[in-house]
Formats: structure tokens, sequence, C-alpha cells
């Protein structure tokens, strides 16, 4: 998690996201700050994240996206 939140971090400065459960529905992050985002952790976590999983749900905190990132890791 704590690279997750590096990541973040360099995307959104200055944001705390371990206080926020609606990150993509406040729009803390828009369209490309998810692009970046989704580019990043295929790359710092080796998983291909699809289209199908381009959804609000799976980007909305951090816990979400950790377990997105666990279960692609999984299907590995």
């Amino acid at each position: 998690m704590e690279k997750l939140l590096e990541i973040l971090a360099i995307i959104k400065p200055g944001v705390d996201f371990t206080k926020s459960s609606s990150i993509v529905d406040d729009g803390i992050l828009d369209s490309m700050d998810i692009a970046r985002l989704v580019g990043e952790i295929g790359d710092e976590f080796d998983v291909e994240i699809e289209v199908t999983d381009l959804v609000p749900e799976n980007f909305n905190s951090i816990d979400a996206i950790m377990k997105m990132i666990e279960r692609l890791e999984d299907e590995d």
C-alpha cells in the first residue's frame, strides 16, 4: 500500500488519500489522473488493468485500488 500512496502523491501532491473513500466521486482524480495511475500501477505492480476494470468502484479509495491490484496479481 505504501508504494501506491507514493504513486498517488506524485500524481496529486498534497492530497491525503488515506482519508478519502470517494476519490473519483469527489473529483480528486480526473480521467487523466486515472490514466496516469493505471500506467504507474501496471509498471510498479506488474499487472495489466483492463478496460473492464476502469470503473469508479475500483478507484474510489486506497482499499479499492489495492483490492483490484491484489486481484490482478492473483490472476497472473
